[in-house]
């Protein structure tokens, strides 16, 4: 499996429901704060693939709850890479707190052009970036990753 990024959150009192647990629409937007942590980390300002005339869109989100991370509770996003097709990707985000999981799913983006919205190739500089974090067997996303430690890129 190739090294897995993880980011590391804490989950704010305004972010849990009446049950005090995190409200399940919180998730997608943790996995875009990963996603930018991991952009910045991996291949540098997404800005700046913007400005080179790219952009990437989100065009499948799928989560599965599996218990509810709760106020003041560190939650860890891994963010193993799945699939990188010609113009799209998979990441499969998978959530805990400490050993408990939480949520995981699949995410599928399409790189495109800012301007005409059409469909893009991948820049080459970012499938150099991420095809060594390709997950699971013979690296076709096959496999389900599992959460690599807090805040850093993992083997």
């Amino acid at each position: 499996m190739g090294e897995v990024f993880t980011h590391r959150l804490r989950v704010r009192y305004s972010e849990c429901d009446q049950q005090g647990v995190v409200f399940n629409g919180h998730y997608l937007f943790f996995y875009d704060v990963a996603l930018t942590e991991m952009w910045r980390a991996l291949i540098g300002e997404y800005g700046q693939m913007v400005e080179d005339g790219y952009d990437l869109v989100v065009a499948e989100a799928r989560i599965r709850y599996r218990d509810g991370a709760r106020f003041d509770e560190l939650l860890d996003v891994s963010m193993p890479v799945a699939h990188l097709g010609v113009t799209s990707m998979v990441v499969r985000p998978v959530f805990r707190v400490g050993e408990r999981l939480i949520a995981d799913g699949e995410v599928r983006h399409v790189f495109i052009d800012p301007a005409s919205k059409a469909k893009r190739e991948m820049p080459p500089e970012v499938r150099s970036a991420l095809e060594p974090r390709l997950e699971g067997p013979g690296r076709d996303g096959a496999g389900q990753a599992a959460g690599a430690s807090s805040g850093s890129l993992s083997p």
